[in-house]
């Protein structure tokens, strides 16, 4: 088993299953996505690029993104940022909180720019 996946099946319930309902959604959505371990915490990667990350906390979970200078301003009311100046996440506290269509969406447009710098160039 890979550290990644460990990683989720030690976490306590509710974040252990929103993990595993993450990794399903970014499964579908991003097929050629490798589940890596980095940082301490499960990385997703296509063709060695960082795509997101999932960070399970005391009280939720958290998927960030690197490339979310290039999400579309649709899904702000959706996303954290929390003075961070690159990634931008989705916070999840149950289960039910989590929106596959919005995550799928959001998953779609990084994908698109997954070749591009973290940065968004003006």
């Amino acid at each position: 088993m890979k550290p990644a996946e460990i990683y989720i099946l030690n976490q306590e319930e509710p974040n252990k299953s929103i993990l595993m309902h993450l990794q399903a959604v970014i499964r579908h959505a991003l097929p050629t996505a490798e589940l890596n371990y980095k940082w301490g915490m499960p990385c997703y990667y296509i063709d060695k690029r960082p795509i997101c990350y999932m960070n399970s906390h005391k009280d939720y979970v958290d998927l960030g993104f690197w490339h979310s200078a290039h999400i579309s301003n649709k899904f702000d009311a959706y996303l954290v940022n929390e003075n961070r100046k690159i990634v931008k996440s989705l916070r999840y506290k149950k289960l039910e909180d989590v929106n596959d269509d919005i995550l799928t969406a959001i998953l779609q447009e990084i994908y698109l720019h997954k070749d591009k710098s973290f940065y968004k160039k003006l």
